[in-house]
């Protein structure tokens, strides 16, 4: 078959990136496969948060908002944080932790409609810092990541914003700190979600799920462009995972891990490659534990969820 010359490109930097499966147990001594521990009347999870220097990992929960956590060397997951109305919190969706383990939930649409909170701020130890409610009325934060000026920055896919959140001299805040409104067109579904920070530190690059499209934030103007990824299919895009240049994108109900390698300043995103997953689960977020990509089994296409609930490290198709 003819490759062209932009295939051979491709081709090339794939073979200088890592695999997206991580190691198995007996390459690594770790576990390829992590268990979480759901409720008697079926859970589903979707966030995943790690602590990179502790190697330590959340998972959150939607269907009760309790929040898990694993480390790096054990199989075994345990319940951290409860749900079902625990700080008001009855679900919870992305999540993510700072340098000093600070731990970050976005709750989708826990505040809507009821006053309760939007997210929530918890020490390492679980001590809660702060429940806020982000300004507006119809707010579903989706997912969380951690800007280079240490403040926590929430995708909204109910409207094409973005919130900041940080500990100043009045204690925690969360403030609209992008609306892209007349630049981002809305559409049925989810919007706004996954969000990683560019390699340069000038930008947050966000995946807009129902149109597969990328974004990009610039963080010193909060101006909103379109990332050229050129013609790779990103529709279903949920989590980001970016490991220098190369970004990886958990396509949910696509079944499917679009790579492409991602300028420094998020300009762009050339594509790598697209592999499907398991066709037996549904992927939604990933973060790196340990220099391995653990992937959030969610159980989103199972009505009623029935166990194993699994945080895997292989998530390819066989």
């Amino acid at each position: 078959m003819k490759r062209t010359i932009a295939g051979l490109a491709a081709l090339a930097v794939a073979a200088t990136l890592p695999l997206v499966a991580g190691p198995t147990a007996s390459a690594s001594g770790r576990p390829s496969v992590y268990e979480l521990h759901g409720d008697a009347g079926g859970s589903k999870f979707e966030g995943i948060g790690a602590d990179e220097r502790r190697g330590v990992f959340y998972v959150s929960e939607v269907t009760g908002g309790e929040i898990h956590r694993g480390t790096a060397n054990d199989a075994q997951t345990q319940e951290w944080l409860a749900g079902d109305g625990t700080d008001g919190r009855f679900t919870a969706r992305g999540i993510t932790t700072d340098r000093q383990g600070r731990v970050y939930i976005a709750g989708g649409p826990n505040g809507i409609g009821t006053g309760r909170p939007d997210l929530w701020v918890y020490s390492a130890d679980g001590e809660l810092l702060a429940a806020l409610r982000a300004p507006g009325d119809n707010v579903f934060l989706n997912d969380v990541a951690i800007g280079p000026d240490g403040a926590a920055y929430f995708t909204n896919s109910n409207a094409p914003q973005v919130f900041r959140v940080a500990l100043g001299g009045d204690g925690w805040s969360a403030t609209r700190w992008a609306d892209a409104t007349g630049t981002v067109t809305q559409a049925a579904g989810f919007n706004l979600g996954g969000i990683v920070a560019s390699a340069d530190r000038s930008a947050l690059v966000v995946a807009q799920g129902n149109r597969g499209i990328l974004w990009r934030f610039d963080l010193a103007s909060a101006a909103v462009t379109r990332v050229d990824s050129g013609d790779i299919a990103l529709t279903d895009a949920d989590g980001l995972v970016r490991q220098g240049s190369r970004l990886t994108v958990v396509r949910n109900f696509a079944r499917s891990i679009a790579t492409l390698q991602l300028s420094s300043d998020g300009r762009t995103a050339r594509p790598v490659s697209q592999v499907a997953t398991d066709p037996t689960r549904v992927l939604t977020t990933a973060k790196v534990v340990r220099g391995r990509i653990l992937f959030v089994d969610s159980k989103f296409d199972e009505t009623l969820a029935t166990p194993p609930y699994e945080v895997v490290t292989d998530p390819v198709a066989r």
